[in-house]
């Protein structure tokens, strides 16, 4: 029996990537597969039905079950659209997991309106608007009365997180803020029977390897033949069908997760206090908080 026996799952952004390293796994452990795709460029320009199409008919042809999905996930219509086909190709939903992204790096002073809204958009609403839908989906059928048993599994990422990288303000703001949509719908859903965690993956993809700095540098394949890539896509995966389980119990976390290593990660936490027992003046918070 795999993992994933009979759960249905819908994966976005799973045409290539760590999205199709999702998809192939699930397929394996017996979960049934929309495979959503745009298929659109690193930028989000364009659209082509190939990727999608192709990794769902890699699964049939390996006998499992999956369809293509092309939606537009950053679209109320189009996240509706791909939750109502899970439902119709295979009866019910138990699993999303929110992967689809797209990078339009620029410093700040230079970026301009486009680049920032179209990230924002994709990320952040791409992911709102699934779990919008699916929310919906499983509040419907938990107030009728059924068990349900739900995972939802978003995609944020380490910039925006908890090692912010300069030149992604508009991708660190997006995942920065899918960190903390999912710790409010961990708590929102939970009454439904449905669990919400997030990853923050370090993986070789197309967009990692464009990324500036050091972090494109990282994403090179090891030259030690035999040793473990510790930046294959397929590394993330795992994790993601286990928190996508029926059994699991995990709820309202955060793991950095690279090949060889998942970390949890802490939420934003209060330190030691600066109090008085006068009213704040401009030289009284100087004074407690120095610099």
């Amino acid at each position: 029996m795999g993992a994933l026996d009979g759960r249905v799952a819908v994966i976005t952004g799973a045409g290539r990537g760590i999205g199709r390293e999702h998809a192939l796994l699930f397929a394996a452990e017996g979960a049934k597969v929309v495979v959503n795709d745009l298929g659109g460029a690193g930028d989000g320009s364009g659209s082509d039905a190939g990727p999608a199409k192709q990794v769902a008919d890699e699964i049939v042809a390996a006998g499992g079950q999956a369809v293509a999905n092309t939606d537009d996930v950053a679209s109320f219509a189009g996240a509706d659209s791909l939750v109502k086909q899970a439902v119709e190709e295979f009866g019910s939903l138990d699993v999303v997991v929110n992967n689809a992204g797209i990078l339009r790096d620029r410093f700040i002073a230079q970026m301009d309106e486009a680049e920032w809204d179209a990230v924002i958009h994709v990320h952040l609403k791409g992911h709102f608007s699934v779990l919008r839908h699916a929310a919906e989906y499983w509040k419907t059928r938990s107030k009728a009365g059924e068990q349900v048993n739900a995972s939802v599994i978003n995609t944020a990422s380490a910039s925006g997180t908890f090692l912010p990288n300069p030149g992604q303000v508009n991708y660190g703001a997006a995942k920065a803020g899918i960190a903390a949509m999912t710790l409010v719908a961990a708590q929102e859903l939970g009454r439904y029977g449905v669990r919400v965690n997030a990853i923050a993956p370090a993986a070789r993809t197309r967009l990692t390897e464009a990324t500036p700095g050091f972090v494109g540098e990282l994403m090179k394949k090891p030259t030690d033949e035999g040793a473990l890539d510790v930046y294959s896509p397929a590394e993330i995966s795992p994790l993601v069908a286990y928190l996508a389980s029926a059994d699991c119990t995990i709820t309202g976390q955060l793991y950095a997760v690279q090949g060889g290593q998942i970390t949890p990660a802490v939420n934003w936490h209060l330190g030691e206090p600066h109090t008085t027992d006068q009213p704040w003046t401009i030289d009284s918070v100087k004074e407690k908080l120095g610099g």
